[in-house]
């Protein structure tokens, strides 16, 4: 005789599945992809590798670089040649710290030593960025422009300018993204409920432009989504007994 809890609730409904063949796959699509690494900002980038192994920031910094790019298309004031150079060298400096201070100052537990830690990274980032872009020939203009901007990336709150708030925006947004959340989390050994909740007491309210505050609310519902959370969830209507309500 089946159980009461067998008779309240419905069977499993199996997941259909529909193989396409190729012929059905558009050789190409619509979506926008990231302004190439192409020409003096790939000889940038490759100048930046060497300096971007620590707290796999290569992989942060493509990221960084991606939203950057989809950020500046809703801020026409913004400068390609300023921004995307900034986003490829901006954390450069964490090589010259020492790895085991990164994520205590991070985390933000040793106190004002967090900060000179922070600082540090900014100041030998910005020190790195202006070698690289003088060694390229680089517009003098330019570099001085991105150089200020790497020197207070993170600890600097208002923006020097829309080109500043673009790349702050783009590597405050990062957090929220699933490489972001994911490799915070292993960071800190956190679940992604925990992820989620520490990376959005730093991020969201720090963000300076309207498009960034989108882009960060939709990451956020998404990764909420993902988590199963109960708010988000449709809600299933009770099911009904035979003979009664």
């Amino acid at each position: 005789m089946p159980s009461n809890r067998t008779a309240r609730e419905p069977l499993p409904v199996p997941v259909p599945v529909l193989p396409l063949d190729t012929s059905e796959i558009p050789p190409g699509d619509p979506l926008p992809r990231p302004v190439p690494l192409s020409g003096v900002r790939r000889e940038i980038w490759d100048r930046a590798l060497p300096y971007l192994d620590v707290r796999d920031n290569a992989a942060h910094s493509l990221c960084a670089y991606a939203l950057a790019a989809a950020l500046m298309d809703a801020l026409p004031g913004a400068r390609a040649d300023v921004v995307l150079p900034a986003v490829l060298l901006h954390d450069t400096g964490w090589k010259m710290v020492d790895p085991a201070d990164i994520l205590p100052a991070i985390a933000g537990r040793s106190g004002p030593a967090a900060h000179e830690t922070i600082r540090r990274h900014e100041t030998e980032g910005a020190a790195i960025a202006a070698r690289i872009l003088s060694d390229i020939g680089y517009p003098a203009r330019d570099t001085e422009r991105i150089v200020a901007i790497i020197d207070g990336h993170d600890t600097r709150r208002d923006a020097l300018g829309v080109d500043d708030a673009v790349v702050k925006d783009a590597d405050k947004l990062w957090r929220l993204t699933p490489h972001g959340l994911r490799t915070i989390g292993a960071w800190f050994v956190l679940d992604r409920d925990q992820t989620l909740r520490f990376v959005g007491a730093r991020t969201y309210d720090r963000l300076l432009t309207e498009p960034a505050r989108a882009v960060g609310a939709a990451l956020a519902a998404l990764a909420r989504t993902d988590l199963g959370d109960q708010a988000t969830r449709p809600e299933r209507p009770p099911l009904r007994r035979k003979g009664g309500a």
